[in-house]
C-alpha cells in the first residue's frame, strides 16, 4: 500500500490511475480508525476498485480550547488496519503541505452552516470544506465517502459539491454502532467507564424519538421531549442542542415526516459527542 507524504507524489499516483482508467474512491478521515472508517472503505469499494484514503488532522477546523492538541493519532495502527481493509493507496500530509506559509484562502459556507454545530463551534465549517475542497481538487475522485455521524457536515458537503460543480459523487455510509448503541468515534476513546454509559443517552434519546414517531407522534416539541427524558437519568451529560430538522436545509421543523433528521450534541465529562438518526431508516 503505498503511503503518499506530498503533493507531487499524490498527483502521479492519480495520474497512473487515471492512465489505466480506473475510477477512484476517496475516504478523507483524521485517522484513530475504527469500524465506521473501514465501513466507508466498503462502501466506496462497491463503486470504485481503487480505494485512496487520507489521514490527516485538520487544524483549521478546531476552535480555540478545543481538542487538537490531544486528538488520539496512532498512524502505525490506522496504516494497518487500512491495508487490512484493502485501501489501495494511503494520503498522509504534514500540515505543511496542507497548509504551506501564507496560505490564506478558505471556503465559507453559507447560513446552512450556521445553526447547530455551526452555532457552536464558529469557524469549524470553514476550517472543513477548505480542506475537503482542497482534499477533493487533488485527489480528484470519482466518489468520495462520508460518514452520517457527521450529519450537518455531509449535508454542507453536498451542497459545497453542487454549488462549486465539482463533478465528484458523494456517498453516505450509515453510522456504525457498538452492540449497546454507542456510535463509534474517535474521541470516544477520551471516555471513561462511566462516561461510557452516561454516553449511551445519545442514542437512546434518538431511538425513543424514532419509537414514538413511528407511533403515530409527528409534532416536533413532543419528540424533542421525549428525548431529553432520557438525558434526565444520565447525570453529567450536557446537551447541546436537539435538532429535530429539514434534510437538506438543517431547518427546524413543526412536524417530522419520513426523512426527517434528528439530531443531537452532548457533552459527557470533558468528551463532546454528537448522533444522529433519520426518520424512516431502520435505527441500528
Amino acid at each position: 500500500m503505498p503511503e503518499l507524504r506530498d503533493i507531487a507524489a499524490l498527483r502521479a499516483w492519480r495520474e497512473a490511475e487515471r492512465r489505466a482508467g480506473r475510477r477512484v474512491g476517496f475516504v478523507p478521515t483524521m485517522g484513530a480508525l475504527h469500524d465506521g472508517h473501514l465501513s466507508l472503505v466498503d462502501l466506496a469499494a462497491r463503486s470504485a476498485p481503487t480505494v485512496l484514503m487520507s489521514v490527516f488532522v485538520n487544524p483549521l477546523q478546531f476552535g480555540p480550547g478545543e481538542d487538537y492538541a490531544r486528538y488520539p493519532r496512532d498512524l502505525e495502527r490506522d496504516r494497518a488496519l487500512a491495508a487490512g481493509r484493502g485501501v489501495t493507496a494511503l494520503f498522509v500530509p504534514g500540515v505543511e503541505v496542507m497548509y504551506p506559509p501564507g496560505s490564506e484562502t478558505r471556503v465559507v459556507p453559507g447560513p446552512t452552516a450556521e445553526r447547530w454545530e455551526g452555532a457552536m463551534r464558529p469557524g469549524h465549517f470553514t476550517g472543513v470544506l477548505t480542506v475537503v475542497a482542497k482534499l477533493f481538487n487533488l485527489v480528484q475522485p470519482d466518489v468520495a465517502v462520508f460518514g452520517q455521524k457527521d450529519i450537518q457536515q455531509v449535508t454542507l458537503i453536498r451542497r459545497m459539491v453542487r454549488d462549486l460543480d465539482l463533478p465528484i459523487e458523494i456517498a453516505v455510509g450509515r453510522t456504525v454502532r457498538e452492540p449497546d448503541g454507542l456510535a463509534l468515534s474517535s474521541r470516544n476513546a477520551y471516555l471513561t467507564g462511566a462516561e461510557r454509559g452516561q454516553a449511551l443517552s445519545l442514542s437512546r434519546s434518538l431511538r425513543a424519538a424514532d419509537t414514538l414517531w413511528r407511533a403515530g407522534e409527528a409534532e416536533a416539541p413532543r419528540l424533542e421531549s421525549r428525548m431529553r427524558e432520557q438525558f434526565h437519568a444520565a447525570p453529567g451529560v450536557t446537551v447541546d442542542y436537539i435538532a429535530i430538522v429539514h434534510p437538506e436545509t438543517l431547518a427546524p421543523v413543526k412536524r417530522a415526516e419520513h426523512g426527517t433528521i434528528v439530531a443531537v450534541a452532548a457533552r459527557v465529562g470533558r468528551t463532546r459527542l454528537l448522533d444522529n438518526h433519520v426518520l424512516g431508516m431502520e435505527f441500528r
